[in-house]
């Protein structure tokens, strides 16, 4: 059952590239709920889901002995949903939040890069996806605006 959710039902296990196939995967998830619910039901779904995240990974490390190993999602699940949950839910927004997300949890710029490298454990592993989708939103929505202030959207 562990596997199941770490890998976010299997995502996490497709060959090249789980990252991104857990981020879609996440961005589905998520669709319905910003679509029939308030934004701020994906954000506590994120809280939530990152607690339970946080723990089961823990566990997971100890059991393994490997720290973020690549076919764990969840926290690419996690940071999506938070970007989704801050930046808005215009097709435009989900979009700009999908490939901002994807280049913040690659480049891992600043201190996203210092947490992912410097904190063990759950916390490490879900803490460098769940900023990097906070810079994620920040960028979607600035990039909305501005798209907006031009009359391109």
């Amino acid at each position: 059952m562990r596997k199941l959710f770490l890998t976010f039902f299997y995502t996490g296990l497709l060959p090249k590239a789980p990252g991104t196939y857990g981020t879609i995967a996440g961005a589905l998830v998520a669709l319905p709920i910003l679509f029939y619910f308030p934004p701020t039901t994906l954000f506590l779904a994120t809280i939530l889901l990152t607690l339970i995240a946080i723990n089961e990974i823990n566990k997971e490390e100890l059991q393994s002995g490997i720290h973020d190993a690549s076919e764990i999602v969840i926290d690419e699940v996690a940071g999506i949903w938070l970007a989704l949950s801050m930046s808005g839910a215009t097709w435009i927004q989900i979009i700009l939040s999908i490939i901002f997300f994807r280049l913040f949890d690659i480049w891992k710029p600043s201190v996203i890069g210092r947490i992912d490298r410097d904190v063990k454990g759950g916390l490490g592993v879900m803490g460098d996806d769940l900023l990097a989708g906070v810079f994620a939103a920040i960028c979607s929505a600035g990039t909305y605006q501005i798209l907006q202030y031009f009359s391109l959207v």
